[in-house]
């Protein structure tokens, strides 16, 4: 079947080698804050406590700087294909604002696009943890690569995996493993952070729906042709009308109106999209009518992890740029650069934030792997990578120097890239209040 994928055979083989003999184990990956025992994606709701009785000493204990060999593998693969694929566009992508065709191709054919589709639809089969993984690493390397696989994943993905029928689920996760990139369709020019304030429309007819608006700041717009759309279907109810659909490129009516000119993430392809009459059949409503603002909230929960791991992935390659610079190549005053004390202190301060950001990501896609309440975590996770990968990158250019300005590197448009985080899936602003609103209900009286 053309839908067999190198991470299928990747999965299984690390299944395998984590049940060999613990002498032949693969040698541990240090700061990835990950844990070994979550290598499916999906694990029984934990019980709220644990019992007084269960004795707990025999428990293995698994930090959180520790990966799967599941992951571990995965991890490499990425990282291997990146630098040795990705890395020789970076420059040529962010300055012509284009995504390679090519590296598009190429994530379908490595199975970046499908982490979490069962095998039986040819997807990878592997956990959400995995995810996070690779959007990490791809963001090592370009930013503008990794938001492509964050949004497929995360979102448009996982809305079929939990919302879509089963007819739905034949019909487009094979496609959405192999060949077709997704977006997700939800902003609009007045409903940014409150984004259940959209105007878009859509109107029942006699074979489905009709939808009439325009979405704004849409990713992967240029290369999708399954666009995961949020229209209401009620507006006298407010949010609670609010339903998703799911619409097709060559729809009759459908058109992308205007491609961004954006700071950072140029090779990403974020546009306006407007709907004008398109019919949508009534087999394209994915879940129940008026839901779509739950799945909305859902969705983009799970997205701040990824988002977060876009950041720190963002803040170690930066990192990485600078220090092999200044421990290497850039001397001052008789030497290097590097080791200057007051140069390391900043290196190390910056390194241990990055760890202290991983660390969030990680514990929040385990939590939501467990079945735990994550919602709080991923703000959090999403909030501090963001404001890390900010200051790293800035800090790396300086520490670079005239070479750290210049485009003949990645230290600036690593620098340009980081400022999306904080505003992307959520503000920064919207993830202080989501942690605040939970804080304050704990700690009411």
């Amino acid at each position: 079947m053309a839908s067999m994928r190198v991470l299928r055979p990747l999965a299984k083989a690390a299944s395998k080698a984590s049940l060999a003999s613990t002498s032949k184990t693969l040698p541990r990956r240090t700061f990835l804050p990950t844990r070994t025992f979550a290598t499916t994606c999906s694990r029984p709701k934990p019980e709220p406590y644990m019992p007084d009785d269960v004795d707990t000493t025999s428990l293995t204990p698994t930090p959180i700087t520790h990966f799967s060999e599941t992951e571990i593998m995965l991890a490499e693969s990425v990282s291997k294909w990146a630098n040795e694929e990705v890395a020789p566009k970076v420059r040529e992508m962010d300055e012509s604002e284009t995504m390679d065709p090519a590296i598009v191709e190429q994530m379908f054919e490595q199975g970046l696009m499908g982490f979490e589709i069962p095998e039986e639809y040819g997807g990878a089969g592997m956990n959400f943890t995995s995810a996070i993984v690779g959007i990490e690493e791809l963001a090592r390397v370009d930013p503008s690569v990794s938001v492509m696989c964050d949004v497929h994943n995360t979102l448009v993905v996982t809305a079929i995996l939990k919302y879509g029928s089963e007819a739905l689920k034949k019909k487009w996760l094979p496609k959405l493993a192999t060949n077709t990139v997704g977006s997700f369709c939800l902003s609009e020019p007045v409903s940014g952070s409150d984004a259940f304030a959209l105007k878009t429309k859509a109107e029942k007819t006699a074979n489905g729906y009709k939808i009439n608006g325009g979405k704004m700041w849409i990713t992967n717009s240029m290369e999708a042709d399954f666009f995961l759309v949020f229209a209401n279907l009620k507006p006298e109810a407010g949010y609670k009308g609010i339903t998703a659909f799911i619409v097709t490129k060559d729809m009759k009516g459908f058109s992308i109106a205007k491609k961004e000119k954006k700071l950072g993430i140029r090779a990403s392809s974020t546009c306006v999209i407007n709907f004008d009459d398109v019919e949508v059949p009534a087999e394209n409503l994915l879940g129940e009518e008026g839901q779509g603002y739950k799945y909305a909230i859902s969705l983009l929960n799970e997205g701040r992890i990824g988002i977060g791991a876009q950041m720190t992935g963002l803040a170690l390659g930066a990192w990485e740029n600078a220090a092999k610079y200044v421990w290497n190549d850039r001397k001052q005053f008789g030497k290097l650069v590097g080791e200057f004390q007051g140069m390391q202190h900043q290196l190390a301060q910056t390194y241990t934030e990055i760890a202290a950001a991983r660390g969030l990501v990680y514990n929040a896609a385990r939590k939501k792997e467990a079945g735990e309440d994550f919602v709080t975590d991923a703000a959090m996770a999403k909030l501090y990578a963001s404001q890390v990968a900010g200051k790293v990158s800035s800090l790396a250019v300086e520490w670079m120097g005239g070479m750290g300005f210049v485009r003949e590197g990645i230290a600036e448009k690593m620098y340009r890239d980081s400022k999306i985080g904080a505003i992307y899936e959520g503000t920064s602003n919207i993830q202080l209040q989501t942690i605040a609103k939970a804080l304050q209900k704990k700690y009411t009286q």
